[in-house]
């Protein structure tokens, strides 16, 4: 990487971060994993109860990028022509128009996912792995950058759609804010007491310096011994008595891909086991199937596995 580019990248933290915790309180870790995954070309799922500020950080992120934002809400009788688009004959023009659907724009908030049919959610995969929309036969590019951050309620269960384990693979991290300390709950009402701040909240960062981030990203060095730390890991999840299936080497891919954004956010040109540690349960978490009636969940197996896991101590540095 070129002397100070990496610098380059802790300033577009810092100026994002900076800007969306006017809006959101408390939740610098959660807005930074947001930020690698956009940075990385990954795309976020959110579980969380209602009301904890999902809508509200999804759009301060794009009010921070400058870039086109939507929302939808999935139910069960949302098909995938609401989502992707119609064409529509138009009798004026005397032939079909497109009339494009809420996933042509920059960030996507899919708001409860699992409330949407099977077919719905498929129609969703397409966008997110494939960055393309096919209408009629026809392939269209759903926006540059697309980001999807997906939200599900991990209480309610009636009426829902589990994410079958294929789509689960493709977000890049799952993510949940969780409620906030007295403190930081108090400080949410001293700060929303006369207005919103999301509505006078600027651009920071453009399409094309996130673009620029990203290819600088790829760049960051990633020494062979913390390669064989995250096979490690990524290997560790699929033993266990209670593991139905662990992490696929997509999970790996998006473990290096991640921790390269991660550093480069940091301020650094090389990724260290520390990376890798912070990135772990997000990344991987939610790639692994578990047997329930053996007790345990994927978080706390690749906690335990961190723990577990002999940490390389050579030199990082390039």
């Amino acid at each position: 990487m070129e002397n100070g580019m990496e610098h380059k990248g802790r300033l577009l933290a810092e100026k994002v971060l900076e800007n969306i915790t006017k809006v959101i309180v408390g939740e610098e870790q959660t807005i930074r994993l947001l930020l690698t995954a956009l940075v990385s070309g990954g795309h976020v799922l959110l579980e969380d109860v209602p009301g904890t500020g999902k809508t509200k950080l999804a759009k301060a992120l794009a009010r921070s990028l400058d870039a086109d934002f939507a929302r939808i809400q999935f139910t069960p009788d949302l098909l995938p022509g609401d989502l992707t688009g119609l064409n529509i004959f138009d009798r004026a023009k005397n032939e079909f128009v497109l009339r494009k659907g809420p996933v042509f724009t920059n960030v996507l908030l899919a708001d409860e996912i699992n409330r949407a049919t099977p077919r719905t959610q498929a129609g969703l995969l397409e966008c997110m792995e494939e960055r393309q929309v096919t209408i009629d036969g026809q392939t269209y590019t759903p926006g540059d950058p697309f980001f999807v951050i997906a939200t599900q309620n991990p209480v309610e269960t009636a009426g829902t759609f589990p994410l079958p384990e294929a789509q689960m693979d493709r977000f890049m991290m799952k993510l949940s804010m969780g409620l906030p300390a007295r403190e930081k709950e108090l400080e949410i009402l001293e700060r929303y007491m006369e207005e919103d701040p999301l509505e006078k909240l600027e651009s920071v960062l453009t399409p094309e310096e996130l673009k620029n981030a990203a290819r600088e990203a790829t760049l960051v060095y990633v020494h062979r011994c913390v390669r064989e730390y995250m096979v490690d890991i990524a290997e560790a999840t699929r033993k266990g008595e209670r593991v139905i299936m662990g992490a696929s080497p997509r999970g790996s891919l998006a473990l290096l891909r991640s921790a390269k954004a991660y550093a480069y956010l940091a301020g650094r040109n090389y990724v260290t086991p520390d990376d890798v540690k912070a990135l772990a349960v997000p990344v991987l978490a939610h790639r692994i199937v578990m047997d329930f009636g053996a007790g345990g969940d994927g978080r706390g197996l690749v906690e335990d596995i961190v723990r577990t896991t002999a940490v390389p101590t050579e030199d990082f540095t390039v």
